[in-house]
């Protein structure tokens, strides 16, 4: 029972996809006829809504941009259907002088089957329906975002349709967005009569009409005369010349079709051409625009980084200056450890010699003589005149015992 279900699972996907595929190849097909058609019918009159090959292409377009469209899901988890217009809107927006918010803008077209109808209606008058198709298809996740699995916007015959579409340029349309043509009410609905007619081979040897006039003439021949199967030839002969001449008519015809096409797509590459390169030029001068700037900002940078490091050398040359004089300086300012220590030597000597003896006024004349003098001059000159020796601290203190009083001078630290 389980592989059972599971083969007619796999017979209705099948199925399934069969169905999916025809359906696409038969709107491409359908499509691509109502394009001749279209043709063909602009060669003798003005292309409008009145026009019943118009009005059936508008109802294929419409089929194959709602083929297998996603619906919207609302708040509830319900899915309500969508049109078309929902995803040009949205895939289009970025299309260069886009008509866009004109057509969101009309206030006679309100649903949006209508507004969808409407924007078939002016890119065709633009000549820019296949730009439209072809932008919305390069925007692929958007376009995935829209159509389920299968879709013919989401297949490789999509950008077949795009070419297909390029055609219709040459055609000058003329619509009223105000009439019933853009109406959403009507479902758009397409006919296939016109596409079932069977059109005989053009290598065939005998029509329809000349097998029916050969066994008419086969059967009377035995009742009628030679002047009649003479002017039954004659009509026969004539009759194949006109068949011939229609033959060849259609081949014109399609010929034409093809030399148009093939006119307007060689249109179209060039100005895709030419708009490319004027943006590979534009791109190439912003880049050299760019690196010359960059060459100039390079070089100013060079010159301030060469100039601060020229400041810098001035300012360490300075700093060692500074700091050479300011030694110096001080170094100068005070007297050498040698001069302090004889000093130093010289009064230690002077004070114990005058508390052991009591001949101060020896020393003091000895240290008022000239040669104490030249050596010690700030010292010798202090004493003279009983005042503080210089860079010395001296400590007295009075102690009375046995009636003698003692002094005693510390040297400096």
């Amino acid at each position: 029972m389980a592989s059972l279900g599971v083969g007619l699972h796999l017979i209705r996907k099948r199925g399934a996809g069969r169905s999916a595929a025809v359906e696409r190849r038969n709107l491409l097909t359908v499509c691509r006829f109502s394009v001749k058609t279209l043709l063909d019918r602009s060669c003798f009159e003005t292309i409008d809504d009145s026009s019943p090959e118009f009005v059936n292409f508008v109802s294929i377009l419409e089929h194959i941009l709602s083929h297998r469209l996603k619906g919207q899901t609302t708040w509830f988890g319900y899915e309500s259907p969508r049109s078309f217009w929902d995803y040009i809107k949205t895939a289009c927006s970025k299309v260069p002088h886009n008509c866009i918010r004109s057509i969101e803008s009309m206030e006679n077209v309100r649903s949006s089957r209508a507004k969808g109808r409407a924007w078939i209606r002016v890119v065709l008058m633009e000549k820019r329906l296949s730009e439209y198709i072809s932008s919305a298809l390069r925007d692929f996740k958007m376009t995935r975002r829209f159509y389920e699995d299968g879709a013919i916007m989401l297949g490789e015959e999509a950008g077949l349709l795009a070419d297909t579409l390029i055609g219709l340029n040459t055609i000058d349309f003329s619509f009223c967005l105000k009439g019933e043509g853009v109406d959403g009410s009507c479902p758009a609905v397409i006919d296939y009569t016109p596409y079932l007619k069977f059109t005989q081979s053009a290598d065939s040897i005998s029509s329809d009409e000349e097998e029916m006039r050969t066994m008419g003439s086969s059967g009377s021949e035995s009742s009628t005369p030679d002047k009649m199967a003479t002017a039954a030839s004659i009509f026969t002969e004539q009759s194949n010349l006109v068949t011939k001449c229609k033959r060849f008519e259609q081949k014109y015809r399609m010929a034409l079709e093809q030399k148009g096409y093939l006119e307007e797509l060689v249109r179209l590459r060039e100005a895709q051409l030419s708009e490319a390169v004027s943006h590979n030029k534009a791109l190439q001068q912003s880049l050299a625009d760019t690196h010359l700037s960059h060459s100039l900002e390079k070089e100013q940078l060079e010159y301030i980084v060469l100039e601060l490091q020229d400041q810098l050398t001035v300012l360490k040359n300075n700093d060692l200056r500074s700091r050479q004089e300011l030694t110096a300086h001080l170094t100068n300012q005070w007297p050498s450890p040698v001069a302090l220590d004889a000093n130093a030597v010289a009064l230690d000597t002077l004070l114990y010699r005058k508390s052991v003896g009591g001949q101060w006024e020896e020393y003091v004349d000895e240290l008022t003589s000239s040669s104490f003098q030249e050596e010690f001059p700030e010292s010798g000159a202090a004493l003279c005149r009983h005042e503080p020796l210089p860079d010395v601290s001296r400590t007295i203190t009075h102690t009375e015992s046995g009636g003698q009083t003692g002094a005693t001078l510390a040297p400096p630290r």
